[in-house]
């Protein structure tokens, strides 16, 4: 009973995690590509950016990527952003996934799970949406996620004008 409690209890701090990024700025961080320099969020203040969390032993994780990399082709050109965070204990792991499944934006290494609590990640894959303004719009964590559940929020994201300060 009392495992039972504690699941339900993690789950439930977990979705209030999830709910209270909404509309708050995007925590920044600094990470290192699998391969190029590293990247830090808040450069790409003014472009809608959307995070993905994945880890090479995730057969939808790459689905995603994949997806992502489709709608990032269509949509670069309008200021989308796309920065895959790999949540891999090994990170010879991410640079091998890298290697053999290439994208058209950078890999990121989050050895440490500091970016992975900070968003509080809880099951692959997942994405955050962030807008211009850099305040986080949307989170989805469905694995069964495809182009048309990503468009109206990423059109959304990219027709909005960025905040003033």
């Amino acid at each position: 009973m009392g495992l039972v409690l504690l699941a339900a209890a993690a789950t439930v701090a977990a979705r209030a995690a999830d709910a209270s990024l909404i509309g708050r700025t995007a925590p920044d961080f600094a990470l290192p590509a699998v391969v190029g320099s590293n990247v830090r969020l808040s450069e790409y203040r003014g472009q809608a950016v959307i995070l993905s969390f994945w880890s090479s032993r995730c057969s939808v994780c790459a689905r995603q990527l994949a997806l992502l990399d489709r709608l990032y082709s269509t949509y670069r050109s309008a200021g989308l952003v796309v920065l895959a965070v790999s949540v891999d204990d090994e990170p010879m792991h991410a640079e091998q996934y890298a290697r053999t499944h290439t994208t058209s934006f950078p890999l990121l290494l989050d050895t440490t799970k500091a970016v992975s609590r900070a968003y509080a990640i809880d099951r692959l894959p997942s994405t955050v949406l962030i807008d211009r303004s850099g305040v986080v719009r949307y989170r989805n964590n469905d694995d069964r996620a495809d182009d048309s559940s990503y468009v109206a929020p990423i059109r959304a994201l990219l027709d909005d004008a960025v905040a003033a300060p």
